[in-house]
């Protein structure tokens, strides 16, 4: 009795062992899939040059690359949200970033494969950004009367909003401004000659466009403030003017031009897709999405904000069952 006892405990040592090994491995099967990674082509419509949305989706199919080798990832630039949705409803594109107000109206006018979209993650706020020449007496929006405003060309997530500002300060976008349709590409250089008096932009902080405007440049700009009553007047007609939201833009976003923080307006920014996307592929994407947040974040710093916590939220749009099923499997 006394040599077996040693002998049975010995045993179940081992046995426990393995067991935990057994355990552990499947834990990290389940929070990390070691099966063949996804492959194929995907679409993913993204923005105009210079604007974060393209430079995100730049460093985001690099993120994928390193994960997925087998998939190949073709980007398409945009005039903005409103295509970007457009594309993706009807099957011109696979994923696609876009602004939550835009995804809303698209549904709102039950457009073409409007109840295919599915959201991915929510990714970071765009902010309003009003600009003109630092010595321009542009004070407010509605100092915009008879002026030449670049607005976006239609399509764009930044037309949109600057319609609505416009109409919720008393100017017709068609009647009481000369509307451009200069994009983030255009627009810093069109503002810098003398071509337009101010120009809006929809877009992480900082944008490529307008750090290089301040800082390659030197040009000397300010940003219009874009009043909390104007905001408020929005969001309280619900609906999809609920997506707006009031805030600030810090003086670090801009520190060759800010001196102090400049009042605003901001909405999410999504990453959508549509319910008929392979569901693995869309868990791994969506894996990536998150995983790489700090790496995107080096060269797009409005992806720092990008979190677990809140990627889940995608209103308007349901999950997708691809990355409803990532966060179910990472949830404590």
């Amino acid at each position: 009795m006394v040599q077996v006892l040693p002998r049975i405990g010995r045993r179940h040592a081992l046995l426990g062992s393995v067991a935990s090994l057994v355990v552990l491995g499947l834990l990290a099967w389940w929070l990390w899939p070691n099966e063949k990674p996804p492959s194929g082509t995907i679409t993913v419509t993204t923005g105009a040059e210079r604007g974060v949305y393209q430079e995100y989706g730049s460093r985001l199919r690099n993120a994928l690359a390193g994960d997925m080798p087998g998939l190949r990832v073709q980007l398409m630039p945009s005039n903005g949200s409103q295509t970007n949705v457009r594309r993706v409803a009807t099957g011109q594109a696979d994923f696609a970033i876009a602004a939550a107000d835009a995804v809303q109206t698209y549904i709102d006018e039950d457009q073409p494969g409007a109840g295919k979209l599915r959201g991915v993650a929510r990714l970071y706020d765009d902010y309003i950004q009003l600009v003109v020449p630092a010595d321009s007496t542009i004070q407010n929006v509605s100092e915009l009367r008879g002026k030449r405003v670049a607005v976006g060309p239609e399509g764009s997530g930044v037309r949109l909003i600057a319609e609505r500002l416009l109409a919720a300060d008393g100017l017709d976008i068609d009647k009481d401004i000369d509307a451009r349709r200069d994009t983030i590409g255009t627009s810093p250089d069109a503002l810098r000659t003398g071509k337009i008096d101010a120009f809006f932009w929809s877009g992480g902080l900082p944008t490529k466009g307008l750090t290089d405007l301040a800082e390659k440049e030197r040009y000397d700009f300010r940003f219009v403030p874009i009043r909390s009553d104007l905001v408020t007047k929005l969001h309280d007609q619900g609906g999809v003017f609920s997506h707006y939201r009031a805030s600030v833009m810090p003086a670090d976003a801009y520190p060759a031009v800010l001196t102090g923080p400049v009042p605003t307006l901001t909405v999410a920014n999504l990453l959508i897709t549509r319910a008929d996307m392979d569901p693995r592929l869309t868990e791994w994407l969506t894996r990536v999405v998150l995983k790489s947040r700090d790496n995107i974040g080096q060269h797009v710093h409005a992806a720092q904000v990008v979190d677990l916590r809140t990627a889940i939220y995608t209103d308007p749009l349901r999950l997708h069952q691809g990355a409803r099923a990532y966060y179910r499997s990472v949830k404590p």
